[in-house]
């Protein structure tokens, strides 16, 4: 094993959510870095595996199943990214949510907490949200600013950086907590299709899976995307300088704003292809919302560098199931 924030080639490192689209970029990035990593995935499939990378099957509720998994898998860090994402649905079955954010990242630490003997002083990298902000602050968001979760899965989220955080504390672990921004793009041909972000349904609406795009207002509000490309990079880099007994909280997004419209007209004007626009009414909402990311800058020597919308856009259509292409 390396020393404790000097991480090396040929350490074994557990991505949960690899089949993800996070988690797949994520595991490209471990093992063209010479890491070795093994998926922790509730799904059987090998289709969305990154070539390299090995699969355990379990689920984060299964205490059991998931100290076995920890307990032989001599991993020296984790990439912890498994969750349920949805905001709309955790205001349906918030005891799910909890059950999977919450209680399932205590039982990933108990089991390392296990198997600390082995590998004692492991790093974990925790997947988080600018959700936990809330929508009260605007502009350049910064790590000091108190979180503020609106969501039973914000809340889920915050309550889970915590555990991690204390689990840091006690010098058990070395931490470090990413909050990600609106993470798009596309890594080896799998991109993201979630149904309740933006660029998805811009595609969806040219590919004739919805009549149209809605907007809400004039599509002014601004949000800043990062390139899962980028994304996966701030991973590792902070997997390889997180040390024992260190909890760190860092940004990561592109820095920059781009607005709902933008978004729709830089489409059009990558992909060739016209889509209809629906307007709603204006939501209660912060009109700007980006990240500062002079934290992720200065602690993991970390920027974006394919976070240009049209870049994120390209790669993205580029990966979309287009019929006839």
């Amino acid at each position: 094993m390396a020393e404790p924030g000097q991480i090396g080639p040929l350490v074994h490192v557990l991505v949960t959510g690899g089949l993800g689209f996070l988690g797949h970029a994520v595991s490209v990035n471990l093992l063209a870095a010479g890491h070795r990593v093994t998926v922790l995935s509730r799904r059987k499939s090998t289709e969305r595996l990154a070539v390299g990378a090995e699969l355990v099957t379990g689920d984060l509720r299964d205490r059991t199943r998931l100290a076995r998994i920890v307990g032989q898998g001599g991993f020296d860090g984790v990439c912890h990214l498994a969750a349920l994402t949805s905001v709309r649905d955790s205001f349906a079955d918030p005891l799910t949510y909890f059950d999977v954010n919450a209680v399932g990242t205590l039982n990933l630490l108990k089991a390392f907490e296990q198997a600390s003997e082995e590998r004692p002083g492991i790093s974990v990298v925790f997947a988080s949200t600018n959700i936990v902000y809330g929508s009260r602050p605007e502009g350049a968001l910064t790590e000091d600013l108190d979180a503020h979760p609106e969501s039973p899965y914000a809340v889920a989220k915050v309550a889970a950086e915590q555990l991690v955080a204390a689990q840091a504390g006690i010098g058990a672990i070395g931490a470090t907590t990413l909050r990600l921004f609106n993470v798009a793009g596309a890594v080896d041909g799998i991109g993201d299709t979630d149904p309740g972000r933006i660029i998805p349904n811009v595609f969806r609406a040219m590919t004739g899976q919805l009549p149209h795009v809605t907007l809400n207002g004039g599509g002014h509000a601004v949000r800043d995307f990062v390139h899962v490309a980028d994304a996966a990079e701030a991973f590792r880099l902070a997997l390889e300088r997180t040390r024992p007994g260190e909890h760190r909280l860092v940004n990561i997004g592109s820095g920059r704003g781009t607005s709902m419209l933008e978004v729709v007209t830089s489409a059009q004007r990558v992909t060739g292809r016209t889509v209809d626009v629906r307007r709603l009414p204006p939501k209660p909402e912060p009109l700007r919302l980006t990240a500062d990311i002079n934290l992720a800058r200065v602690m993991l020597e970390w920027a974006p560098r394919r976070s240009e919308l049209e870049a994120i856009l390209a790669d993205a259509w580029a990966a979309w199931p287009v019929p006839g292409r």
